[in-house]
Parts: C-alpha cells; sequence; structure tokens
C-alpha cells in the first residue's frame, strides 16, 4: 500500500520536511536491523482526532529498545507530546497511521552496538486498512507458512524489532505468490504463532482461543489486548492456549488482529473453510464494537483515546 507523504516528519526532536527526513547509508540500523518501532493509529471523533492507545504504543516501544540496550535518548512524555504535534502539523484531522521508530545511527559500525547513538524518528500518513476493505467485510484466505516464526531464544520476540520483520516479509510474500491474502507462522514446535504483523484468534464451541504468547515467540499486541478485553465485556469467554493449524480448519470462525489490519474475518485457512465461509457472528460483533470504540463512540472505552487537541 503506498505511502501518502505529509508535510513534516518528527525526527530527532525537531519537525523536517518530509523530504528531507534521510539517513545515511551506513546507518547501524540500515546493515544489522538495530532498531524498534511501533504501528499506532488515530480516528476521527466526534471531539477531533484521537490516537488509539497512544501511551500504551509508546511504552512498548521504549520497552523493545531495553531489551535490545538501546538507550533512549527521549522520555515517554516527549514522545507522546510529539507525536501529537506531528498530527497537528500536518493536519491529520481525519486520522492516520503512525510510526515511531528508534534505530542505531551513523557513526560505528561492526556488531558492537555499545558506542552507538540512537536516532528517533516518528512519521504519520492516511493511510487504510492494511488488509483492504474487502479484506474486513468479506474476510480473508490464509496459509501456513513454511517459514518458521523465530524461537524466543534466539531472537527476543517480545520486542518489536525492525530485523526481526525479514522473517514475516518472507512468510508474506510466500502467501501472496500463492494467492492468499496472509500467511499464519508456526513456532519451531509446530505450534501456532501468529500471523506476519497479527496476531490470531479461533472461535472454539463459543469460546475465543488465541495462542500462549510467550511460548508460541509472538508479539504481545496491543490490539490483541484491546479486542481481549471487548470480547470479555461482551460475554465471551476468552483463553490463551496452546493451538494448531488443524484448530483453524476446524474452527466455528476465526479472526486476526492489529493497529494497521485492525481486526479482519478468517473465511479459509489451507484451502478449508473456516465454519460457513462467511465472517462470523461474533467476529462481526467484536470488529464492529472495536472501530466504534477506536472512533470514540462508546465511553467505556474513552480512556484508550488520547485526543491530539
Amino acid at each position: 500500500m503506498p505511502i501518502e507523504p505529509t508535510e513534516a516528519i518528527w525526527m530527532n526532536g525537531e519537525m523536517v520536511p518530509w523530504q528531507e527526513a534521510k539517513v545515511h547509508v551506513l546507518t547501524h540500523a540500515l546493515h544489522y536491523g538495530s532498531g524498534v518501532f511501533e504501528g499506532i493509529r488515530a480516528y476521527r471523533t466526534e471531539r477531533g482526532v484521537a490516537v488509539f492507545r497512544l501511551a500504551d504504543h509508546i511504552e512498548r516501544l521504549l520497552a523493545s529498545a531495553k531489551i535490545l540496550m538501546m538507550d533512549a535518548p527521549f522520555t515517554h512524555s516527549q514522545l507522546v507530546d510529539a507525536t501529537k504535534e506531528l498530527i497537528r502539523v500536518n493536519r491529520l484531522d481525519d486520522g492516520c497511521y503512525i510510526r515511531p521508530i528508534m534505530f542505531l545511527g551513523y557513526g560505528e559500525m561492526g556488531l558492537n552496538t555499545i558506542p552507538c547513538k540512537t536516532d528517533v524518528a516518528i512519521a504519520a500518513w492516511p493511510w487504510g486498512t492494511y488488509l483492504g476493505e474487502e479484506g474486513m467485510m468479506k474476510g480473508i484466505r490464509m496459509k501456513v507458512s513454511s517459514w518458521q516464526r523465530h524461537s524466543p531464544n534466539a531472537i527476543p520476540t517480545a520486542a518489536k524489532n525492525t530485523g526481526m520483520y525479514v522473517n514475516s516479509s518472507l512468510a508474506k510474500l510466500e502467501a501472496l505468490k500463492a494467492g492468499y491474502d496472509e500467511a499464519i507462522v508456526l513456532a519451531p514446535d509446530g505450534r501456532v504463532s501468529e500471523c506476519t504483523g497479527e496476531n490470531i484468534f479461533a472461535v472454539k464451541r463459543g469460546r475465543i482461543v488465541t495462542p500462549q504468547v510467550s511460548q508460541a515467540g509472538a508479539l504481545s499486541g496491543i490490539t490483541m489486548d484491546s479486542i481481549e478485553v471487548i470480547a470479555s465485556d461482551l460475554g465471551y469467554t476468552v483463553t490463551h492456549e496452546p493451538l494448531i493449524r488443524t484448530d483453524f480448519y476446524l474452527a466455528e470462525e476465526a479472526f486476526l488482529t492489529g493497529t494497521a489490519a485492525e481486526v479482519v474475518p478468517v473465511v479459509e485457512v489451507d484451502d478449508r473453510v473456516v465454519g460457513s465461509g462467511q465472517p462470523g457472528p461474533i467476529t462481526r460483533e467484536i470488529q464492529s464494537t472495536y472501530l466504534a470504540a477506536a472512533r470514540g463512540e462508546l465511553d467505556r472505552y474513552k480512556d484508550w483515546l488520547d485526543y491530539v487537541d
């Protein structure tokens, strides 16, 4: 999905014109994947544009940096304020996608990162739902990837690290070239981990089940957490359990969640129809409630919104 340029990008404490937001070819992160990032969304509401769970996303960004032993040059509150200011400067009143990134910059080469300086940037631009409006409405087709998810003892899967996403990209490309919309990635032990950039849920006998994040090597999603709260509030039981691919073949419903994707029904896995082959009623109820919460339509979830003005 192409990026629509906006006026400015926040870089190391300054607003920089979009076309001038550049890094050196010898930037450490370009060579070694030494960066962490977040995906965040802001939505238009009746009160004005609001960022969904901004504080939680920035908290996870800083946690990822700590895991990779990167020194964060800005505080949580500074990054929250910078994000809001960026949205104001770019006049993104209809909402937007936000990409904060913290990375090791130019000046040191090699695997010893101790001398490296950390750079920080935040960009924001209008961006539709990641898997498309049709996918949101009608559901998507998925395949189990031949690429395994990382072992937590090979790379820290609790961090949202830039370099780790080569794994996701390979799985995504494999699925797209085979004619599917998205991939399910398995942990080294064969259990379901997550998708290439989303968490995944199955509905089994009316219960909502998702993989055990830490054991499966999946990222603990902020959208996933939101969905668990919403589902519980709607009266559904949500559990974390070990899942294998056949659990999704036989599920009554399935859906995936992520900031970019939001909530997307899954109607087919490995050429097996999931449930009726249409987005199920539980998925639809959760999807509509999540979008209403993000757009400020439900007072119950007002604390998830950080208003820009």
